[in-house]
């Protein structure tokens, strides 16, 4: 019986590639940057890359912020301060959030049925930000931000202190749901709890962690979780 449902928020709940793609916009506008289709698509793919070292605990969070910057303008060139950058793109992250296609309707469809929590390695005063603009909080029983939490997705550290503000927890009661293969595919398998890969684009998995269950569309989710607890 499944009575605990963890859900990662950047690209699974809120779309956080459309978010970064309008935050960037305008972080390079206002730095004189032109921001060409390549150049946006550039720092998607560095950002990501800093995102993965943070979770492997070789770059801190302070770190990632600024290094994506840099090394970005190292790229195309562009004499620019990497720190200002970063400023900028972070106070314009945290206005407004997107829905994923369904999300919604999904967290009305089980928030009374289930205890709901957001887990996410986002940066805490963006995440409060569009977490509130999106009115996550009347879906959810507790958010679980890494920064707050001393540790990141997918260490188990992060994960044991999230159980431990989750009353009456039980793991074979719990799964997480989430885009990402290494941050909550293998955070749940550090965690010892089911996962659930939400896979839009079906992107085959090559090297990362397997997960119990795969889906491309948040509706199947509803069902899914029936179905386990049905088979119990």
């Amino acid at each position: 019986m499944i009575r605990t449902v963890l859900f990662d928020v950047d690209n699974t709940l809120l779309d956080f590639s459309k978010a970064e793609k309008n935050a960037l916009t305008k972080t390079l506008q206002q730095l004189g940057i032109e921001p060409g289709e390549t150049i946006l698509e550039r720092y998607s793919e560095l950002n990501l890359a800093q995102w993965k070292l943070l979770e492997q605990g070789k770059l801190s969070r302070g770190e990632v912020k600024v290094r994506r910057y840099r090394l970005l303008f190292e790229e195309i060139g562009a004499d620019c301060s990497p720190e200002k950058a970063a400023r900028i793109y972070e106070k314009l992250l945290g206005i407004g959030h997107f829905f994923m296609e369904g999300a919604e309707e999904l967290l009305e469809e089980l928030y009374q049925k289930y205890n709901l929590y957001l887990v996410t390695n986002g940066t805490a005063a963006v995440q409060r930000s569009r977490l509130k603009s999106a009115g996550l909080k009347k879906y959810v029983q507790g958010i679980f931000i890494s920064e707050e939490m001393g540790s990141n997705k997918p260490a188990k550290e992060y994960f044991d202190r999230c159980f431990e503000q989750i009353p009456g927890f039980r793991k074979e009661e719990a799964v997480i749901i989430g885009d990402s293969l290494t941050s909550d595919i293998q955070g749940g398998k550090n965690a010892g709890i089911r996962t659930i890969w939400f896979n839009p684009g079906r992107l085959p998995n090559d090297s990362g962690p397997a997960a119990d269950y795969e889906i491309a569309s948040l509706r199947e989710i509803g069902p899914l979780l029936r179905g386990i607890s049905k088979a119990e």
